[in-house]
């Protein structure tokens, strides 16, 4: 079913640690009603419940970054006409995995979306799982958008996008303004940090 909404739909379909809190960054200063990661509905998309409280929170914004957008672009496709779409990525893969790493010893170590969208509680000793994921959502992603570029763009805020290319695809002035860097934090881990880490792994099992 497709539903039309006066408000334009904007999808952020990167992974976590892509730059998507830069995208919602950018989406509010140039005025979109902006929401970011949503555990409930993330435990909607992956039980397989319906779509009632996905389609209640598309109607109450315009941009979606975090989870669960990425897990179900193709349905929002279908279901939002007109919707625009955009693949946050890293310059490299590693660089991804440094910082989900990183980010995983800043957060709660059970109350979280990992275990949830990726399989496991922490990416530590399940790095290749993580990177054959990160490589797997890209290219499907391109191949489904494919000769679509009205309604999809790549962006690396890492190698010189910026709000020109991101204000072009959404038809909007580009703002006299730096680029924001939302939740910029260092990719280098503490020692104490890798220590906490080994022993939840080893209390959790994973």
């Amino acid at each position: 079913m497709t539903i039309t909404d006066s408000h334009q739909k904007i999808f952020g379909i990167g992974l976590n640690k892509t730059g998507t809190s830069t995208l919602a960054q950018c989406g509010k200063m140039l005025g979109f009603r902006c929401t970011s990661c949503d555990r409930d509905l993330l435990e909607d998309v992956i039980l397989k419940n319906d779509f009632a409280r996905i389609k209640q929170t598309v109607s109450q914004f315009d941009l979606f970054e975090d989870w669960p957008w990425p897990l179900i672009y193709e349905e929002l496709d279908q279901m939002f006409a007109g919707s625009k779409f955009i693949l946050t990525t890293r310059i490299d893969e590693n660089t991804w995995l440094n910082s989900l790493k990183n980010h995983s010893m800043r957060t709660p170590p059970t109350k979280h979306c990992r275990k949830l969208a990726y399989g496991y509680n922490f990416p530590h000793k399940h790095e290749q799982e993580h990177l054959e994921f990160y490589r797997r959502h890209n290219d499907n992603v391109r191949t489904y958008f494919k000769d679509r570029d009205k309604d999809f763009i790549e962006i690396c805020w890492e190698r010189g996008d910026g709000f020109k290319k991101l204000c072009d695809f959404l038809e909007r002035e580009t703002p006299d303004t730096p680029l924001p860097h939302a939740n910029n934090g260092s990719d280098n881990r503490t020692s104490i940090g890798i220590f906490l880490v080994n022993k939840m792994l080893s209390i959790l099992g994973h």
